[in-house]
């Protein structure tokens, strides 16, 4: 847990990359699966279905200590905004509540992954100051 904490922006892109191949490659993954699968039987791993929350937690972990540690107000809010975009889509998905395009997930997951590379790159915090300064 501790080298999340140390490396959360890159856990964070890391998560949020494959959390958007997970999104693409699953309905290929089901086709296949249904295909080579005998008398009819609906195959699709409970691993596989509940990958997205697990990597939506990972992401929650990594966006809530980059989001800390930015030194940049406006990455704060962003990171926070696209996770929770992001959270929706993928709740939404899960319940089936409303019918929402797959873009709305795909464009959330790129962006979080987006902002924890500029934090990554452009907004790191080498002090207790920053902590104060943005808060």
């Amino acid at each position: 847990m501790r080298l999340i904490f140390d490396k959360s922006d890159t856990f964070g892109a890391i998560a949020s990359f494959l959390c958007l191949v997970h999104c693409i490659v699953t309905p290929f993954i089901i086709i296949v699966l249904q295909t080579y699968s005998s008398e009819g039987i609906i195959i699709n791993p409970i691993w596989w279905q509940n990958l997205d929350l697990i990597l939506l937690l990972i992401s929650l972990i990594a966006v809530n200590h980059s989001a800390r540690n930015t030194s940049k107000k406006f990455v704060k809010i962003a990171l926070w905004s696209c996770w929770i975009i992001l959270s929706i889509f993928i709740l939404n998905e899960k319940f089936e509540l409303l019918s929402l395009s797959e873009l709305g997930t795909y464009f959330s997951s790129l962006s979080l992954a987006g902002f924890h590379v500029y934090n990554l790159k452009f907004c790191q915090c080498n002090s207790c100051e920053c902590d104060t300064e943005n808060t």
